[in-house]
């Protein structure tokens, strides 16, 4: 019988003739998964037998991450924050430079914040399960328009939610009749502030992306299937209806957006307070506030 460190080295071999982007690690964790233990257990049980059942488990998952199917949607799980998400094909997949969106929000409403956020594009629910623990005091609403998001974002919201201040809801953010119907109902004084990491890659741009995002992350989460800033004139037209005055407006943006946001901000009264780099210099993230 192969053991642990033979299946890691001959599934890394596998996954490097495919060019997968780090082959060892991601073998590493496929296995861990299959074995129900850390990535970091798996050497402290090397020499650990695998049997057929388990190896025949690894083969199905080394095929299909060398197909190039994301890690995260074979394995369902995908790291954020601090906390361990539920990920399936129906949700785009929680990236690093996100945490960053996150930890402005926070940093910018400071930890006792006790207003109404906005979550546009709720997604798997990771920023607004991370706000919504990390401002206890707080009221997140994370609207979707897909209602398979909604379920991920429910199974996470169950799993990982410490206080009962996240609210769901299935909404068309570029409809301006349902958020003005979905305002009136939910939050008549309007929110305080509105985050969002919406579809920003535009229609052009997408068929050059890797396969790993065209063959299998949902292309509504990624391509708003126009020049990528469709989401962000909606929420700019529509913040007289969304947002108080002086209230900030978090998002995330695309590489070359921020000068092109920060006009569409201006034209609806909204004050480009600060773009924020991501970890490779890139302009990432852009807070507004409402004049």
């Amino acid at each position: 019988m192969l053991t642990v460190l033979q299946i890691i080295e001959k599934s890394a071999e596998y996954l490097k003739k495919y060019e997968v982007e780090s082959p060892r690690l991601n073998a590493e964790l496929l296995l861990a998964d299959i074995l129900k233990c850390k990535r970091f257990d798996l050497y402290l049980n090397y020499d650990r037998p695998l049997s057929e059942n388990e190896i025949n488990k690894m083969r199905e998952y080394l095929k299909r991450r060398a197909n190039r199917e994301p890690l995260q949607y074979i394995i369902n799980k995908a790291y954020f924050y601090k906390y361990e998400f539920y990920v399936n094909s129906k949700v785009l997949i929680p990236r690093p430079e996100t945490e960053i969106l996150v930890e402005y929000t926070i940093k910018s409403l400071g930890k006792n914040f006790n207003g109404n956020i906005l979550d546009v594009g709720v997604g798997s629910g990771n920023i607004s399960i991370c706000l919504a623990n990390d401002l206890p005091d707080s009221k997140i609403f994370g609207i979707d328009i897909s209602t398979d998001a909604l379920d991920a974002a429910r199974i996470n919201s169950q799993k990982l939610l410490k206080e009962n201040n996240l609210y769901l809801y299935i909404l068309d953010i570029l409809n301006s009749k349902e958020i003005i119907e979905f305002v009136e109902k939910n939050c008549p004084d309007k929110f305080d502030a509105i985050v969002a990491n919406p579809p920003y890659v535009s229609i052009d741009e997408y068929a050059n992306l890797q396969k790993e995002i065209t063959d299998f992350e949902p292309k509504i989460a990624v391509t708003d299937n126009g020049d990528g800033l469709n989401f962000y004139r909606s929420i700019a037209e529509n913040s007289q209806t969304l947002i108080k005055r002086g209230g900030k407006i978090f998002c995330e943006i695309g590489k070359d957006q921020s000068e092109s946001i920060a006009e569409i901000f201006q034209n609806y009264k909204i004050k480009t307070l600060k773009i924020i780099e991501d970890y490779q210099k890139i302009p990432r993230i852009i807070i507004g506030e409402k004049e």
